[in-house]
């Protein structure tokens, strides 16, 4: 399995321009939200209280694989998800049209937010190339939270020496 700097930085090489940064702090996690609410039905079971459904498997195997990767990003990634988990049977509880309204509006917006972010970047999204990147891409938006807030510095100097610094693409003028 490949280290967290190894992910980081093969998500971080599409990832350089900080605008395209930007959008992601919003879009990923609308994008997670909103594929959490939409697995929070069907309803399989409650055990104490819990619905378990496929948002709450999924969500089970992401969050240990964030844990693997990185205790404590593993640790954030699962408050979050939690949070997620619990909007997802809110929806879920909902009627039929008010679920799929927001799992379905949260998911198409924040796929557009993402696209307006790789427009900037002038790339393709890294799940393009390696669909792991759809895996990567929450936990990358935590780290450059991380990293902004000047929290593990030694993470961001490796992933900069590996892919370069970020930056703000100039934009061609026709």
């Amino acid at each position: 399995m490949s280290s967290f700097v190894d992910y980081l930085s093969k998500y971080a090489a599409y990832h350089r321009d900080r605008r395209n940064i930007a959008t992601h702090f919003v879009g990923v996690p609308m994008i997670v939200a909103a594929v959490t609410i939409l697995l929070s039905r069907p309803v399989f079971a409650h055990l104490d209280g819990v619905a378990i459904t496929p948002a709450l498997f999924g969500v089970v195997i992401i969050g240990l694989f964030y844990l693997k990767l990185d205790i404590r990003f593993g640790i954030a990634m699962a408050v979050f998800l939690g949070f997620c988990l619990w909007l997802g049977q809110f929806f879920a509880a909902q009627s039929t049209m008010n679920w799929l309204v927001a799992g379905i509006g949260m998911f198409v917006v924040g796929w557009i937010i993402q696209f307006v972010g790789h427009y900037y970047e002038g790339k393709k999204p890294a799940f393009v190339d390696d669909i792991m990147g759809l895996a990567i891409g929450p936990i990358f938006v935590a780290a450059e939270l991380a990293f902004e807030l000047g929290l593990r510095t030694e993470i961001e100097d490796a992933v900069v020496a590996r892919v370069g610094p970020t930056h703000i693409r100039q934009m061609k003028v026709a």
